[in-house]
């Protein structure tokens, strides 16, 4: 038995504009993927959103890959699936919304997922939250380095000049960034403990949804990498409201369902299977998320 249970609130990051440098920081590639915890039990693996929404049934690749791990074993991570040598968040996405076990095996084959583990949270049944990331660090790697793909550990370094290099190079595989802890840090959950370094204030987001007709709708409705949670854009401008309207027409939408949207609360949309990405503008206010679409990823 675990000694941690979803749902569990996972650590979160902090952006800044420059890199920390100095004693005691370590850094890791920031993977744009479905954020995933792992619960490995003596008898079955549960796999759990950053939302607490529980994701085994959509990867049961992942599932049985976990089952290799010793019973107590508690991992955060990113689910990523690797397209032509780069990360495909779209890719993800489609897994992570797989609606039946059919789908989500017949999934699983054709676009196999990949662990990318970045934290220990228990071992052997013991909640090590609280002791260093250099410690829990360690274990994770004791843990998984026997096993390898498709669970695998970040890679990490102390090094502000390799982690310089990172930075500037793996966005050709599509890591946009860096994500930098402290050494003697505990894990903060559900605290913006750690810092995130982008490159840029934009990124993807896959739509799963829009609001208004279709045929040129109001706003797109999106699920950002790292969360699972729909969140609804900033209404679209007119020449995009056209575009997204093409972009969707003859596909079907499902059943109609809610989202948050700032400044409206909860508004209704329809929803779409997850195959149209947009590039967008990512920020936050002191409550909620401000997501602008900037144009639409025809080329993806």
């Amino acid at each position: 038995m675990s000694a941690l249970e979803p749902p569990l609130r996972v650590a979160l990051a902090q952006t800044v504009h420059e890199m920390p440098r100095g004693a005691g920081w370590a850094y890791e590639p920031k993977f744009d993927g479905h954020r995933v915890v792992v619960f490995v039990y003596a008898e079955r693996v549960v796999l759990q959103a950053r939302s607490g929404r529980i994701v085994t049934p959509a990867f049961p690749d992942l599932a049985e890959a976990a089952r290799q791990l010793p019973a107590g074993t508690v991992l955060d991570g990113e689910v990523v699936v690797w397209n032509e040598g780069r990360t495909d968040f779209a890719a993800v996405q489609k897994r992570a919304a797989a609606a039946s076990a059919g789908r989500a095996a017949a999934l699983a084959r054709s676009l196999p997922a990949s662990y990318a583990a970045f934290d220990l949270l228990a071992a052997d049944g013991t909640d090590v939250r609280r002791a260093p990331y250099e410690k829990r660090r360690g274990r994770l790697v004791e843990v998984l380095d026997p096993l390898g793909p498709p669970l695998q550990a970040v890679p990490m370094t102390t090094d502000p000049a390799l982690a310089a290099t990172w930075y500037e190079t793996l966005p050709a595989i599509g890591v946009e960034g860096l994500v930098i802890k402290r050494l003697a840090q505990g894990y903060p959950a559900g605290r913006r403990g750690w810092r995130k370094l982008r490159h840029t204030d934009t990124r993807d987001a896959v739509v799963v949804g829009f609001t208004g007709p279709a045929s040129r709708p109001s706003a797109l409705v999106l699920v950002l990498p790292g969360d699972d949670t729909p969140v609804v854009s900033s209404p679209l401008a007119p020449a995009l409201r056209n575009e997204a309207g093409a972009a969707l027409a003859g596909r079907p939408t499902g059943e109609a369902a809610t989202a948050m949207a700032l400044g409206w609360g909860e508004v209704e949309y329809r929803s779409v299977a997850p195959e149209i990405t947009v590039e967008v503008r990512y920020g936050t206010t002191a409550r909620h998320a401000t997501v602008a679409v900037l144009r639409l990823r025809s080329d993806l």
